[in-house]
């Protein structure tokens, strides 16, 4: 059933049982009255007896230009008083949580408050409280309304969410009490008349749970909705869930325009930022006029309009604004508070460690950017991104000071992404005016591919006049297919392994341990594999290869966990069910993997020190021979990052710092280390294990590790190489790996510095002095040919061929690029002729032949096929030049004569 469908249902279903599922306390104490809105059906909960329709479709009076608080709040100021109420209600106001939703295997950004609480595992939601009750100023990111954004007065891609959180377990509360503090909230803290408040009933479906939800308004403003999860499943198949979870969202900037009343939120929200702003561009504004285009755009969705164009006319009209109006005093304030609310949502974004890229939701990222440094350049504004998220940061300090020390990594990235836009945007003005040529209308999702497949913004092509407006939903479209992690398949276990209990992990009681017994809990005779009662063996897992070993007189060819037990692939036969085996490991094998894995938390924490705070690990794999690790990265690495990456690493195995591994309740290990636990995706556990090297790197990792860092080893990075778009692979080798690596490179030093006749220190030194007599050689050769092209010219043509003078020359033991340099500069002196040209090498017993023909016409790779054919050889070529070779000495008569001859028409002589 389509989800809309799901919901719409649902809601006939709470909505059939108000007392149940909708009344409370506060409505019946008060006096609200419910009532059914007249025009779409829903039903709503006032204090007003008379109205009729819900807060969507109320004609009433507007926030707009009145007085609707106590006074007017500040962004920040209106954020201390929602915090500081709902402390004294006992509350626990907790931190942001980042808008990377690293935790959340099927998200990219944090999209509602509610999802710093959530975990996924085994397919379902689960819900872990740092607090109860609690309070938090959740900045959000969503795309799918990218096109309303500056437009509607009211839509961002990045808001801060109040989320008032608890869970129904005696300590927190429910449906009362939530409802309560948020008329409270409103009436008591903010001066909102009780009668200005409306409740309208709706649901909410999420990702395994769902609940129904009361909205709140003020004169037809939604501020917030409390959602009441109570249920767990789909609404054909749930339960209740235990304990049942509070989720009220609330909008701050939408706070903060109800207390100011601007015609437009972001006038309220970025006040500051728009004052400086106006004052360096020098942007005219008429209140009168922006106040009537932000009255009628208020009512539009772009996303949902199948014209746009078509709703800027009705807005226009309604507005009583002419389009050059629009132009000169409205349009340069809609592309303000666009760049302002994409600025704010790539500082966070930033900030919090993602990159744009065209992977994964760095699609969007990049969107916005591009987007809004394309309004920056159709304005011709002096003006840089970096300039308006430093304005916002500042502003912001009091609440995120972390968004003020992001801005230098902040700049760094816009800086690299702006060139690339610049880049893109000259090397795709063919494919736009391809395009334009062909005056074809392209639909939504031919945009898109272009802007996936080359970056082409659906704004370039406005501007070159190949789409009359951006498509309506162009931005959703993309957000929609970028927005979401694609879920793993679950792979079908190798064995069935169903009523075994968890197998015992030797392998993390002592990591050093080579040698163990153990009782066959079942044994598969097919497959050649066996569940140990405990075993020393470590499963693949983490990116690290498995151990190999004996196990039972059978060699161990591969280990896998399903689920919580341990399965042992064996090579020639399997022990029986009930036999108690002996395991030993290979030793060398599982030193080196430690090594090798914790080397990789080394190398991963260098990599950050060294670039920047946006590198997080995206994958990595381990071995017994090397090691293998993708971070996230701008831009290609230098051969002087990558050395300063293996000296930091260096130092930290020089200073043998202990490797402490702990395990903690999840909650209690995001409270100590936060989100960088996470670097190799989200953990589906509630406990987990965590691999902490000092005070410079701490992961959640369910690796083999060394004690110390000192036990790695010297660590070398063999090679790097950018893999994807904003993804560097580096790859590694330690310990011993890493000794033998570096005596083979100065054995190859060594045999350099031999064949160059230098001591290894001076090698370099006289491979430059070689290079450079090298280079005067081939200046020389370069000056050779020109002279023997002057001189072929000057000799004058050796005959003729379709009516063009064939020039000539036969040279010794000269390479094939000699013969087509000597050509060039015949062809630039005599642009009419045809040349040959032919070398002998006698050591090789064969000759090379050129030909060259100014324009293709005749074709020079047919004469050469044709000649070469005729003398025994091999060639051919297209257009201006063929080449090829003959297995014995040519002589250049018999050239001559070939070419002649593979003529089309009769050769002329002179």
């Amino acid at each position: 059933m389509p989800r809309e469908e799901e919901k719409r249902e649902l809601l006939e279903k709470f909505s059939s049982e108000p007392q149940k599922y909708y009344e409370v306390e506060l409505f019946r104490r008060e006096g609200f009255v419910r009532k059914r809105c007249e025009v779409c059906g829903r039903h709503f909960w006032t204090l007003d007896p008379s109205m009729e329709r819900c807060p969507d479709h109320w004609g009433g009076r507007t926030f707009i230009g009145d007085r609707v608080t106590s006074r007017p709040f500040g962004y920040v100021e209106a954020w201390r008083n929602v915090e500081e109420f709902f402390v004294s209600e006992g509350h626990t106001s907790v931190p942001r949580y980042p808008v990377v939703a690293r935790w959340r295997p099927d998200l990219y950004f944090t999209v509602a408050s509610i999802i710093d609480f959530q975990r996924v595992e085994g397919g379902k939601v689960v819900f872990e409280f740092p607090a109860n009750p609690l309070v938090v100023p959740q900045a959000s990111l969503r795309f799918n309304d990218v096109e309303n954004v500056g437009f509607t007065g009211r839509h961002y891609t990045e808001f801060v969410m109040i989320g008032q959180h608890a869970l129904n377990d005696g300590r927190g509360y429910w449906k009362d009490r939530t409802v309560e503090l948020d008329f409270r909230l409103l009436t008591e803290r903010f001066g909102v008349r009780r009668e200005e408040v409306v409740f309208v009933e709706d649901v909410w479906l999420g990702y395994g749970a769902f609940g129904y939800s009361l909205e709140y308004y003020v004169r037809g403003l939604e501020l917030g909705n409390a959602v009441f999860t109570e249920f767990e499943g789909t609404p054909s198949d749930y339960r209740r869930l235990e304990p049942q979870v509070v989720d009220m969202g609330a909008g701050l900037e939408r706070f903060v325009w109800l207390s100011q009343g601007t015609p437009a939120s972001y006038d309220a929200v970025f006040a500051g930022e728009l004052g400086e702003l106006r004052r360096r561009l020098g942007i005219p504004r008429d209140e009168g006029m922006i106040a009537r285009f932000f009255a009628a755009s208020g009512k539009r969705d772009l996303t949902e309009a199948t014209d746009p164009s078509a709703v800027m006319r009705e807005v226009l009209a309604e507005a009583g604004i002419d389009e050059e109006e629009y132009e000169r005093g409205v349009k340069p304030w809609v592309d303000l508070y666009a760049v302002l609310d994409h600025s704010r949502a790539l500082l966070f974004a930033i900030a919090d460690g993602a990159l744009p890229s065209n992977v994964g939701g760095g699609y969007n990222l990049r969107a916005i950017l591009r987007r809004a440094q394309g309004i920056i350049d159709a304005n011709s504004w002096d003006l840089t991104l970096v300039d308006v998220a430093e304005l916002i940061a500042r502003s912001l300090r009091p609440m995120f000071p972390e968004l003020l020390e992001a801005i230098p990594a902040f700049r760094e990235v816009i800086d690299v992404e702006l060139q690339r836009y610049r880049a893109t945007k000259a090397r795709v003005a063919s494919i736009i005016e391809d395009i334009r040529r062909s005056g074809r209308r392209l639909t939504t999702d031919e945009a898109i591919r272009l802007y996936e497949s080359n970056g082409v913004t659906p704004e370039m092509l406005v501007e070159a006049g190949v789409l009359t407006s951006v498509p309506m939903d162009f931005y959703s479209e993309l957000a929609r297919r970028h927005s979401t992690r694609p879920r793993e398949r679950a792979e079908r276990p190798p064995v069935d392994v169903r009523g075994l209990p968890p197998t015992r992990a030797l392998y993390y009681e002592d990591q050093y341990a080579t040698r163990c017994r153990s009782r066959v809990l079942r044994s598969y005779p097919e497959e050649r594999a066996v569940v140990l009662e405990s075993t020393i063996f470590y499963p693949r897992g983490g990116g690290q290869e498995p151990d190999r070993g004996l196990l039972g007189g059978f060699r161990v060819r591969d280990v896998v966990k399903v689920g919580g037990v341990v399965v042992h692939f064996l090579e020639g036969g399997t022990p029986s069910e009930g036999e108690v085996v002996e395991c030993e490991i290979d030793e060398a094998r599982r030193r080196a993997l430690m090594r090798h894995h914790t080397a990789t938390h080394i190398v991963n924490g260098a990599a950050r020190r060294v670039l920047g705070p946006w590198v997080w690990q995206h994958s990595a794999f381990k071995e017994e021979g090397m090691a293998r690790l993708d971070v996230t990265h701008h831009s290609a690495l230098t051969r002087e990052q990558l050395e300063a990456i293996e000296r930091v690493a260096n130092e930290i195995v020089q200073a043998d710092i202990p490797v402490d591994v702990q395990v903690l309740p999840r909650g209690r290990a995001e409270s100590l280390y936060g989100f960088r636990l996470y670097q190799g995706g989200a953990i589906p556990e509630r406990e987990l294990r965590v691999i902490r090297i000092g005070d410079f790197d701490v992961e959640a990792c369910g690796g083999t590790h060394v004690r110390r860092t000192g036990e790695v080893g010297p660590i070398r990075i063999l090679r790097s190489e950018r893999i994807q778009d904003g993804v560097v692979r580096l790859e590694f080798v330690a310990g011993m790996r890493a000794v033998e690596h570096s005596i083979e490179q100065s054995r190859l030093i060594h045999e350099i510095a031999d064949r160059l006749g230098a001591p290894p220190e001076q090698a370099a030194r006289r491979l430059e002095e070689l290079l450079g007599e090298l280079e005067a050689k081939e200046g020389e050769r370069r000056r050779l040919s020109s002279a023997l092209a002057s001189y072929v010219a000057a000799l004058g043509p050796r005959g003729e061929l379709e009516g063009r003078p064939i020039y000539a020359v036969a040279l010794e033991g000269v390479p094939q690029r000699t013969l087509i340099e000597i050509g060039d500069a015949v062809s630039r002196s005599v642009p009419e002729a045809i040349y040959l040209g032919i070398s002998v090498i006698r050591e090789e017993g064969r000759s090379l032949l050129v030909i060259i023909s100014q324009g293709g016409r005749p074709d020079a790779g047919e004469l050469a096929a044709r000649a070469l054919g005729a003398l025994g050889g091999r060639g051919g070529g297209r257009g201006r030049i063929g080449q090829g070779s003959v297995p014995r000495a040519l002589s250049l008569d018999e050239a001559i004569a070939a070419l002649r001859g593979g003529a089309r028409g009769r050769p002329h002589a002179y």
